[in-house]
């Protein structure tokens, strides 16, 4: 049984978080719903406040009940790293790291740049959450994620933040065009982006003055490698990092318009401060770049 820190009330209450029901959280942490329930309302009580709300997708998070999660992970992850160091390499210690970020940035970086902490630090458990649409500022408040790679406009005054290198996004289309000009292509075929709140292709239209020639109205996929495979297919035409589209330029499965010319955009690493984080959580903030 993995040994905790953490009071029993908070551990229903992150139980209820993660599982979403009373009943499931009663389930893993092996009481009976009426206890789980006896706990969280304790909770409340001794805030005074109201954590959760009930919804048909279940109990959802209050804001308070959100900072009160987000409180809770600071402590887990204290209380992990001091296991770990008191008991060295014991099975039991483990923590969990949780990091939000579109697939292209998933691949090309986040990964490569953060799975090397986990020989550093052996009890280190990271969960890797690729996520295309730009709602992962949400993810990160409700506390679904520790890390989200965000846009500079939806980082708060409650989080703390990092600017990331630059991407750069080229705008491609299917070698099935090639024949076709630049102005014709945009004039008559539609735009393929992730969800009508992506405005990445529109930014760089825009950039190069070609937003009047362009159709507004856009078909949309959600995951990168779909986005790729119907541009591929000559359904539209849209905007993809070069480090992502690298693999099927070289399969000319891709083709680049208006001469290669790129739209720079800076993605953001955002968190919500601890008042002592521990050095794996300052490692992953420190490698990302």
């Amino acid at each position: 049984m993995l040994m905790t820190l953490i009071s029993p009330q908070l551990d229903a209450f992150m139980a209820v978080c993660e599982y979403k029901t009373v009943h499931a959280a009663a389930e893993s942490i092996h009481l009976t719903q009426a206890a789980v329930t006896q706990r969280i309302r304790g909770l409340e009580s001794k805030l005074g406040a109201t954590l959760f709300l009930r919804s048909r997708r279940g109990m959802e998070l209050t804001a308070e009940g959100e900072a009160l999660l987000r409180y809770c992970h600071s402590v887990k992850a204290l209380e992990g790293e001091a296991l770990a160091q008191i008991r060295g390499s014991a099975e039991d210690v483990h923590i969990s790291v949780r990091i939000t970020s579109p697939t292209s940035l998933m691949r090309s970086r986040i990964i490569p740049l953060t799975s090397q902490l986990t020989t550093k630090y052996p009890y280190l458990l990271l969960h890797y959450i690729a996520d295309d649409v730009e709602q992962r500022q949400l993810s990160l408040r409700s506390g679904q994620c520790d890390f989200a790679i965000i846009q500079q406009d939806d980082v708060t005054n409650e989080m703390d933040s990092k600017e990331l290198r630059p991407e750069e996004y080229v705008l491609v289309c299917s070698p099935k065009w090639q024949e076709r000009t630049l102005e014709e292509i945009i004039s008559t075929e539609r735009i393929i982006d992730y969800d009508p709140s992506d405005t990445l292709t529109f930014n760089y239209l825009r950039e190069y003055n070609l937003w009047k020639l362009a159709q507004h109205e856009r078909h949309f996929v959600n995951r990168t490698e779909a986005l790729a495979l119907l541009i591929a297919q000559g359904v539209g035409y849209g905007v993809l990092t070069r480090e992502f589209a690298e693999d099927y330029l070289e399969r000319d499965q891709l083709m680049i318009l208006n001469q290669a010319q790129t739209y720079k955009h800076i993605p953001v690493l955002a968190w919500y401060p601890r008042h002592e984080p521990a050095k794996y959580f300052s490692d992953i903030i420190k490698v990302i770049q």
